[in-house]
């Protein structure tokens, strides 16, 4: 009978064992009514009792663990991992991430930030900020409210991670308190590389934009209390936090991590930063060369030919041996911080 509930697939790689069970994968059409109909389009993951099918083995130019689409929910209560993609990304950009977290006993849930995606640009939603832990918030009362889904999250152990612009979604979603105009000014002024990213070359002349300007003065709260423990990677927006008390909500469990050699998202002013100013977050700065697009998906060696900057990495670099610290860092880190 076991056999038939699970596979066990045992991945011997860099000599780190891994050993995954079957994951269902399936894609949850949400929409903000509060927010003009908002899309936020939110892929899950989960331990399913489903096996393979042959069509669920289907190529892929990013190297993942084949999942059985639509496969059958679990039967028992689980931890929720939300997850937010970097500027430019989508959903499925960090699925190792998700794959690794979901195979630990989790449903992790990652949406598509609206005019933020690779395949649907809308140039103002690149540089507004508070979107994103919106979408976050709304994708977690759109799961808990899911009759299917909302059952089976535990609402004790509920955590969140990001990456890059979705890293700096988690440090709002902790509590923390952007000066946008702080930011903005830096953007305009010494930061202005930092906003020049390949992803959308050109946002600094949108910094101007009355509109924009305008909808900055009315954000809401960001805070979502509902999310106990936030795992931050390569975190942007970091210079748009200067006053301890910017961070001063900040509660619950926070762990950074920064790459030494990030150009995109500079330690120095992000990662490093973040994780000065807030005194009870934990830090681990990844060394060498290790840079900012280090945590995209391994993809195959047609797409990393196509588009180099985002997969291709410098030749002291394992991107492998990179995405298994960082998954061991993010479940430990889970584990602890949410009890499961």
């Amino acid at each position: 009978m076991w056999k038939q509930a699970f596979t066990i697939i045992i991945i011997l790689l860099s000599g780190h064992l891994a050993i995954a069970q079957n994951l269902g994968e399936r894609t949850l059409d949400f929409k903000d009514e509060s927010r003009n109909n908002r899309p936020v389009v939110t892929e899950i993951w989960y331990p399913t009792a489903d096996t393979l099918k042959p069509a669920d083995k289907h190529f892929s130019p990013f190297l993942r663990q084949p999942t059985v689409r639509n496969g059958k929910l679990p039967a028992n209560k689980l931890p929720l991992i939300l997850l937010s993609h970097g500027t430019g990304g989508g959903r499925l950009t960090l699925e190792w991430l998700a794959q690794s977290i979901a195979n630990s006993g989790c449903i992790v849930a990652a949406v598509d930030h609206y005019g933020n995606t690779y395949d649907h640009k809308i140039p103002l939603e690149f540089v507004k900020p508070w979107e994103r832990p919106l979408d976050i918030s709304f994708a977690l009362t759109s799961l808990l409210n899911n009759p299917e889904v909302g059952p089976l999250i535990d609402q004790q152990k509920i955590g969140a991670t990001g990456f890059s612009f979705g890293g700096y979604t988690m440090i709002a979603l902790a509590g923390a308190k952007l000066d946008f105009e702080q930011a903005r000014n830096y953007y305009k002024t010494t930061g202005r590389k930092e906003l020049e990213i390949p992803e959308f070359p050109g946002l600094v002349k949108l910094l101007d934009d009355s509109s924009m300007i305008a909808d900055s003065k009315h954000v809401p709260p960001l805070k979502d209390q509902r999310i106990k423990a936030f795992f931050s990677i390569s975190p942007a927006l970091g210079f748009g936090f200067i006053r301890k008390e910017q961070v001063a909500d900040i509660k619950g469990a926070l762990y950074i991590v920064g790459s030494q050699s990030d150009s995109i998202a500079p330690v120095k002013t992000n990662a490093r930063h973040y994780h000065q100013l807030i005194g009870k977050s934990k830090y681990t700065e990844l060394p060498g060369k290790v840079g900012h697009y280090v945590m995209l998906g391994e993809a195959i060696d047609a797409v990393k030919k196509e588009a180099p900057i985002y997969f291709t990495d410098d030749p002291s670099v394992n991107r492998h041996a990179i995405h298994l610290q960082v998954d061991s860092l993010a479940v430990g880190f889970f584990k602890t911080a949410l009890k499961y």
